[in-house]
């Protein structure tokens, strides 16, 4: 069973977040909630607060295939400022696992240097922080281990893609009919 990581800060974008969850699980992926701070309680941007799984720190990231950022503000910005986010993503891209991000998040991966040459995209009008990225303006745009999408109305799109490469086209084509997508 694969398993994927999807981190939380406070400010993140609630349908990002948690429609992702719900489709990976659906789809039979193992993920673990895991907020980036010493507490397990976090709070959306629309002031949504959730009790997650775990807490990063705790996490061995190696044990994961893919590793998931949610948008929001100020969601982004904290988990861009976490020394820990940054170890986790930096390891996991290292190593060619699925590192994957929504909304303003790719920005984050700008900021770690690991979108040079690669295709991305992101929330309209944050394009410029997709520093050293082939900018893309598709729902959801897939380059090596790299996954990253536009925004909350592209949430069921990410999540698809997501699973399609954990599990598979098949399985990802089966969750969608099941949710009349």
């Amino acid at each position: 069973m694969s398993k994927a990581l999807m981190l939380f800060a406070d400010g993140f974008e609630t349908v990002e977040a948690l429609m992702t969850v719900d489709i990976l699980r659906r789809g039979g992926v193992e993920v673990t909630m895991a907020s980036i701070y010493d507490s397990q309680e976090v709070t959306s941007a629309q002031e949504v607060t959730i009790k997650t799984d775990s807490i990063l720190k705790n996490e061995n990231i190696m044990e994961y295939d893919a590793i998931i950022l949610p948008g929001g503000q100020p969601g982004t910005t904290n988990l861009g400022q976490s020394p820990d986010v940054k170890l986790a993503v930096m390891a996991m891209n290292g190593v060619k696992k699925w590192v994957c991000a929504i909304c303003a998040a790719p920005t984050v991966f700008g900021m770690y240097g690991i979108l040079n040459g690669k295709k991305a995209c992101c929330y309209p009008g944050l394009e410029e922080s997709l520093t050293g990225a082939e900018v893309t303006y598709d729902e959801v745009t897939v380059d090596g281990n790299l996954i990253t999408s536009r925004g909350l109305g592209t949430s069921l799109e990410f999540a698809l893609a997501i699973l399609e490469n954990l599990v598979s086209v098949a399985k990802a084509g089966m969750i969608r009919k099941s949710v009349v997508a």
